[in-house]
């Protein structure tokens, strides 16, 4: 069964924001473990975007886009999002929420995580 649902993508201009969604439905334990998003663009292998600790009071973010994007959490609804503002073209591609509770779910190697959202477009126009 599906363990993770991405919503929130679309078509933006740029200067523009969009936030993301990310629900485990079937994750009761969902506050036991970090989250992390990671993006492709076209061509590209895929890149580690930012993580978040278990309880939020912790996060990471690839240097393009500190400053920009904030993840944060919400254990009661278990879910995890991805604020972003202030969007470049080159924020363009499919982004990915990622769980840890099928690999380890730590730092930037998309190897080390596990399960995976279906991912989400975001496009970003000049």
């Amino acid at each position: 069964q599906v363990q993770l649902v991405e919503s929130g993508g679309g078509l933006v201009q740029a200067g523009g924001s969009l936030r993301l969604s990310c629900v485990a439905p079937g994750r009761n334990d969902f506050s036991n473990y970090p989250m992390g998003w990671f993006r492709q663009a076209p061509g590209k292998e895929r890149e580690f975007v930012g993580s978040i600790s278990r309880d939020g009071g912790n996060t990471v973010y690839v240097d393009s886009v500190k400053g920009r994007f904030t993840i944060s959490r919400d254990n009661a609804k278990k879910t995890v999002y991805l604020q972003m503002n202030s969007l470049k073209p080159e924020d363009t591609a499919v982004y990915y929420c990622a769980g840890s509770w099928e690999v380890g779910g730590s730092g930037d190697k998309y190897d080390y995580w596990g399960p995976w959202g279906q991912g989400t477009q975001v496009t970003v126009s000049s």
